[in-house]
């Protein structure tokens, strides 16, 4: 090897940075959806929600930057998945890392409504033009934006599980049952978009739906998370 060549990276090279991305978006996505947003916001009652990110506008920001990282992390997933398996399907692998960065560039987008939420109730050069109560009713449409856009994101997310399940399933050195778990949590993914989208009585079955989400996609991603740290990043 030349002065001037340089090595690419292995498949078990990329297996391990995906594994421990994987661990740290874990992390990072329950701090920021549940501490922070779940915690902080209060549907429909803009007072309230106001009130609520104002007192705790550290912890506020907080959540922000753990967007922002889990919004870069996103993207290291995608080149090192596309690493892992595109000696499997170059296409397929190809096609799986452009669909969760559309999504990544999705969250990108919404995470930015959490910063101008933040701006509307912390400058106060607002307050001598807008009164107080439109603000708070202003920052609560931003942070209902921040879910429209990023939900949008995830049915780009889902079509990234269900090609990447796929593509585990035709692997033929990872679990067939994790590909097959990783495409039905994917297909939940498009499929709880498209109701949201398309049922006026979408809060009727919202539970239902996220429990339909959730329990796949927690087991999926955390089975895939494990198996490229202990098996694919060990692997000959």
């Amino acid at each position: 090897m030349t002065p001037n060549e340089t090595r690419e990276t292995t498949p078990r090279q990329a297996a391990l940075v995906a594994g421990f991305a994987y661990v740290a978006l874990f992390i990072l996505g329950v701090f920021a959806n549940f501490f922070v947003l779940e915690g902080l916001i209060e549907t429909g009652d803009a007072a309230a929600t106001a009130a609520n990110v104002t007192e705790s506008e550290g912890l506020f920001r907080l959540g922000v930057v753990a967007f922002l990282a889990i919004f870069l992390l996103d993207v290291v997933v995608a080149w090192a998945l596309n690493i892992v398996f595109r000696q499997n399907n170059r296409d397929w692998s190809l096609l799986a890392a452009w669909f969760r960065i559309v999504y990544t560039v999705f969250l990108g987008v919404a995470a930015v409504f959490l910063v101008q939420a933040l701006l509307l109730l912390g400058d106060d050069s607002f307050l001598e033009a807008v009164p107080s109560e439109q603000l708070q009713v202003n920052a609560l449409v931003a942070l209902e934006l921040f879910n429209s856009t990023w939900l949008f994101g995830l049915a780009a997310f889902g079509l990234h599980l269900i090609v990447l399940g796929a593509l585990v399933m035709r692997s033929r050195v990872a679990p067939f049952a994790l590909g097959v778990v990783m495409a039905v949590s994917g297909t939940m993914y498009v499929v709880d978009t498209v109701a949201n989208s398309l049922l006026s009585n979408y809060s009727d079955y919202q539970t239902l739906l996220t429990t339909l989400v959730a329990v796949p996609s927690i087991i999926g991603e955390g089975w895939f998370a494990l198996w490229l740290l202990f098996r694919a990043a060990r692997r000959p």
